[in-house]
Formats: C-alpha cells, structure tokens, sequence
C-alpha cells in the first residue's frame, strides 16, 4: 500500500509504496495515478529524467521562476542526500530546507511542490536519480541558489572532501541575492 508522510517543510512529501520480492529480485509500484490522487499527490507529470553522478556530485539547487517544476524524485541506483529550499518570498517557510536520505534499498520517493528549489549530493559511488516533473524544463527561467548559502544551514555530509560542481552551481548567488518566487 502506497503511503504518504509529511515532513518538516508543509508540501514536501516522502511516498513510500510496497516493495515485492523474492529470489528472483523484486518488483515495486512508482506511480499509480488513482492511488497518487487518493493521497493528495499530483497525477499529472509532462516529463521524465534521469541523471547519473559519481560520489561528492553535488547538483542544485535549481528551480525555475516561471512555469515553477514540482518533482516527485526517486534514487535507482545509490544513495544521497537529497535536499530542497523555499523560495517562494511569501511564503512562512521561505529560506527553510529539509534533508532527506534518498537511496535504492529504501525506494523512498521525495515530493517537491514548484516553489522549492532542489539539489542532492551523491554519497554512493555512482547514483541514479530518476524524476517526474509537472512543467516542462525552461532554461531561460531556470535559476540556482549557492549549496553552501550559510543562512541555509544545510549540512552536507562531505567529510573534508570538495564537492564537484557545475560552473553554474559554483558561480550560484547566495539566497538573498536570488531572483526568487513572489
């Protein structure tokens, strides 16, 4: 059975189903529109990814500011520390994130509403990350937060070692001086 849990961030949903295995390996539901509808997810999605990173990957944190993505957001293959942001200026929680461990024996899926960005750190050797968004990629809205924005508090397990970052993620303005969500 398909169930859902709230976390400390009001929207940002963790959705674990039912895993079925046996000697062979194992088969497990992802999506299921009536049942997502049932839990107050959403059940239209207009495209699907995929990524591949090596260990101390660390991407994001991305969101677009028009045609805002919401992301339902699965690990394949690996582990990480998947992580999301406010930024939607009026809203209470804006500026707060939440951590969570995302991995492939859990198959634990992450719920991210449009309105968050969303950045993961790879800590197995290879991670898989398969995702579903709401809205189509629109590179000309698309805009990142640094990942080591100190009003962010977030703590990435990197254990001494330096992330690998895109460009763009390195040159990434801090919160405050973001092209945000009204």
């Amino acid at each position: 059975m398909m169930q859902v849990t709230t976390t400390a961030l009001e929207g940002v949903l963790l959705v674990d189903g039912d895993r079925f295995g046996d000697d062979r390996g194992f088969f497990t539901e992802v999506y299921h529109r009536e049942k997502f509808a049932a839990l107050g997810l959403p059940t239209e999605f207009v495209q699907d990814n995929h990524s591949r990173s090596v260990r101390h990957t660390l991407r994001g944190l991305h969101y677009q500011v028009r045609h805002p993505q919401g992301k339902l957001v699965r690990v394949v293959r690996g582990a990480v520390l998947d992580v999301v942001v406010d930024v939607r200026r009026s809203s209470p929680q804006f500026g707060r994130s939440l951590a969570v461990r995302l991995d492939e024996d859990t198959e634990r899926q992450l719920w991210v509403p449009p309105g968050f960005a969303h950045g993961f750190l790879v800590l197995s050797p290879v991670a898989d990350l398969s995702y579903k968004c709401t809205t189509l990629y629109d590179a000309g809205a698309d805009r990142v937060i640094r990942w080591n924005d100190p009003t962010l508090s977030i703590d990435w397990p990197l254990d001494g070692s330096i992330p690998i970052l895109s460009a763009k993620d390195a040159a990434a303005p801090l919160l405050d001086a973001a092209e945000l969500l009204p």
